[in-house]
């Protein structure tokens, strides 16, 4: 039997669950990297950039190509960068959002630091 669609977008989801692996793929939705170039940008050890990636081999977001003793990394398919900007869009207008809700409370709230002042 196969695997149902959901549980396939869990486990995809799942991969995309670890800020790492989601700041690695923004550098290379941007162009391609060599790992000591995401290093730094990423912010964690060696060893474990190098577990990040492999997980994003594995689920085959990224691959990888060596050139002489550099082995450089890209996405497998410009959607993940799709998915990424989406993802920017949805969070960007939830914030907004919540500011819009913050400045109604706080106006709400206004009258009544007044009121109270006055007394």
């Amino acid at each position: 039997m196969s695997t149902p669609l959901y549980q396939l977008k869990a486990e995809f989801f799942k991969t995309l669950g670890h800020p790492a692996r989601i700041r690695i793929l923004e550098l290379l939705s941007e162009r391609d990297h060599s790992v000591s170039e995401l290093l730094p940008e990423v912010g964690i050890e060696a060893a474990h950039l190098s577990q990040q990636l492999a997980v994003l081999r594995r689920s085959n977001l990224v691959v990888s190509r060596k050139e002489g003793s550099t082995v450089h990394y890209s996405l497998t398919t410009p959607l993940v960068a799709d998915l990424l900007d989406m993802a920017r869009q949805i969070l960007t207008e939830m914030l907004s959002g919540q500011a819009e809700m913050l400045h109604d409370l706080q106006a709400a709230h206004a009258p009544l630091r007044a009121a109270s002042s006055r007394s």
